[in-house]
């Protein structure tokens, strides 16, 4: 469940706040066991979900670095050599 969790900083552009909602949303998943949350759980779920999602925007705001910003394309491709080295295949 937590693979989908992706390192957001020190990418340009920034990480948008639909990738930041994304990676709370399957933080909250993976803490709470739920994929979907009850009708009675709804609410808490979600302001979980909001309340990483403000802390993880603060962080990522907050934090400094003098590395060069990462590409999404690099990344994704980096992520493409390390697959098929895993599982076998082509680059």
């Amino acid at each position: 469940m937590c693979r989908n969790i992706k390192t957001l900083f020190n990418f340009q552009p920034p990480a948008t706040e639909l990738e930041i909602r994304d990676a709370s949303l399957q933080f909250v998943r993976k803490l709470s066991g739920f994929t979907v949350p009850s009708k009675a759980n709804e609410a808490a779920f979600e302001s979980a979900v909001e309340e990483v999602a403000a802390t993880a925007r603060r962080l990522i705001q907050s934090l400094v670095t003098t590395a060069e910003p990462r590409t999404r394309e690099a990344e994704a491709a980096k992520a493409k050599v390390r697959s098929a080295l895993r599982f076998g295949g082509r680059p």
